[in-house]
């Protein structure tokens, strides 16, 4: 295990994929990061994960920006109702070029969507670094340094 300069521990290949999976699964929400002109734009998404990958639903406007592009991609449980449990605080930020234009292979593949017009669109944005932190707790004042 391996802990940063800000004291979170960072998470292997394998446990970010599973985060991912997990995050997806239980509806968790994630955020869609363009580059734009003056100031990034952070959208939103459901999501669902293949691997290392992730598959969103996105509309014309936003496809025209992303298809073939550079994005990130993160998706935390910091705003999850109720206990954190077992995981405790984690966030996966993925990076990649997105696919666009995929074809949906059955219903349990596709993002469900929270949203009225979720978009026509289904791309893939390639998990080609794919990073993640599981956020420890600060110390208790007059705690003892480690």
């Amino acid at each position: 295990m391996w802990i940063d300069d800000r004291g979170s521990e960072v998470l292997a290949l394998g446990e970010c994929r599973r985060l991912l999976a997990l995050g997806a699964k239980t509806g968790l929400h994630g955020h869609l990061g363009i580059a734009k002109e003056g100031a990034p734009l952070i959208l939103p998404v459901d999501f669902t994960t293949d691997g290392s990958d992730v598959i969103v639903r996105v509309g014309d406007h936003v496809f025209d920006q992303i298809d073939g592009a550079l994005v990130a991609f993160q998706v935390d449980n910091a705003g999850s109702p109720g206990p954190v449990g077992d995981e405790g605080r984690w966030s996966v930020l993925v990076r990649g070029f997105v696919d666009g234009g995929l074809e949906p292979s059955g219903a349990a593949a596709l993002p469900h969507p929270r949203v009225a017009e979720p978009g026509q669109h289904l791309v893939c944005i390639r998990g080609d670094v794919v990073t993640g932190r599981r956020l420890r707790p600060p110390a208790s004042p007059g705690a003892a340094p480690a």
